[in-house]
């Protein structure tokens, strides 16, 4: 997701290292912490690949700054990773989150709707963080204030998060 991230943000501008650092960090940093060694070796592999150009500018007060940029070829795969994710990247909640985050590039109404499906039929099939003789443990039946209270939270969450999806694929094959 760290790639995505990095190809997405540079979709929308050309930045240095610690400004997409930051961006990075707003968007997924909570959960998951960026570090300088997973993301410059991760921006020097996308470099090396072709997906990013790099050039030097002088910093305000500091020291020159490498400024980063998404490339044609750089597009095409941000394009293509956006249009066929990898299901890691619809079943978790945080990678999902990063994909729709930068799913508008994506200008196509229908496969942006068939991502969102699959999210759907994801959501839709029945789960717990608890089972019990094989079956899922519902929040009533969880026995403990702190694990009800966790399926309870899940349940809305995801109530929510199905009306949403529901409504954004009406919205979008409205558009095709």
């Amino acid at each position: 997701m760290l790639e995505l991230s990095i190809l997405g943000f540079l979709a929308e501008e050309p930045l240095h290292g610690y400004e997409l650092k930051e961006r990075i960090k707003a968007l997924s940093g909570h959960v998951r912490p960026v570090s300088d060694g997973a993301l410059y070796p991760a921006i020097n592999r996308l470099v090396a690949a072709g997906l990013l150009d790099q050039r030097t500018e002088d910093g305000a007060s500091a020291a020159p700054r490498r400024v980063l940029s998404l490339t044609a070829e750089g597009r095409r795969e941000l394009l293509a990773r956006l249009r066929d994710p990898k299901q890691a990247e619809i079943t978790d909640q945080v990678r999902f989150n990063t994909l729709l985050a930068f799913l508008r590039h994506l200008d196509d109404p229908a496969a942006q709707a068939a991502v969102l499906r699959r999210r759907l039929e994801f959501l839709q099939t029945p789960a717990s963080f608890f089972y019990r003789k094989g079956e899922p443990v519902r929040a009533e039946e969880a026995g403990d204030l702190f694990r009800e209270g966790m399926l309870r939270v899940a349940r809305a969450t995801g109530q929510a998060e199905r009306a949403w999806l529901r409504e954004a694929i009406e919205t979008l094959e409205k558009a095709c």
